[in-house]
């Protein structure tokens, strides 16, 4: 993907605040210190298009960008983090899962995970959500910079084992080195426009 464009739409909590759906639309899912928005940063070359905290489990909208005026990156809220409130955490659950549910334009959810930790019951239960309502999952294991290429090999295979999905389907990715990024945008425009779409490469 050849990024012309990107910028913020808007943000949301629920369905009649969603944007219209005019293209598809690929989420990012995660935990609140995954690397999420530095990962959707580093996919549209900005380096602060999604707003990175220092607190982490800030983020408590879903937020809609847009790229080339035809697909959509969707920011989810971060879960998992202990120093949320349970107020809100309690509203986060039934505010994701009825986006994953409802928005037709919704073609495949990135599911960022940090390569140095063991999937948690959260992921799991995530990767279920995903199965339930037929959303197409995309695996990223960001921070990869982070382990040896042994380590990173190691990890893959036991987060693999974890989820109980084939190790190909994992995307080691990195920021900080870029390792990664072209085969997430891959599998990217393959869920949104289709296996052999060539788009604005």
């Amino acid at each position: 993907m050849i990024v012309k464009s990107a910028a913020f739409i808007t943000s949301a909590v629920k369905p009649d605040q969603y944007p219209e759906a005019l293209c598809p639309e690929v989420a990012f899912a995660g935990r609140s210190n995954v690397g999420k928005s530095s990962l959707i940063n580093t996919l549209v070359n900005r380096k602060h298009l999604v707003k990175t905290s220092s607190t982490p489990g800030r983020t408590q909208l879903i937020n809609f960008f847009s790229v080339n005026e035809s697909l959509f990156l969707v920011d989810l809220p971060g879960y998992g983090y202990a120093k949320v409130p349970a107020a809100v955490k309690s509203k986060w659950g039934p505010m994701i899962e009825t986006y994953l549910k409802g928005r037709d334009s919704l073609a495949a959810v990135v599911l960022i995970m940090d390569i140095r930790r063991h999937p948690g019951i959260e992921e799991q239960n995530f990767i279920d959500w995903l199965n339930l309502y037929r959303r197409t999952p995309i695996l990223v294991l960001t921070k990869a910079d982070k382990l040896s290429k042994i380590k990173r090999q190691k990890q893959a295979r036991a987060i693999s084992a974890a989820l109980g999905v084939d190790e190909s389907a994992l995307i080691q990715f990195s920021t900080k080195t870029r390792l990664g990024k072209q085969a997430v945008w891959s599998a990217v425009e393959r869920a949104a426009f289709g296996e052999n779409h060539e788009h604005d490469r």
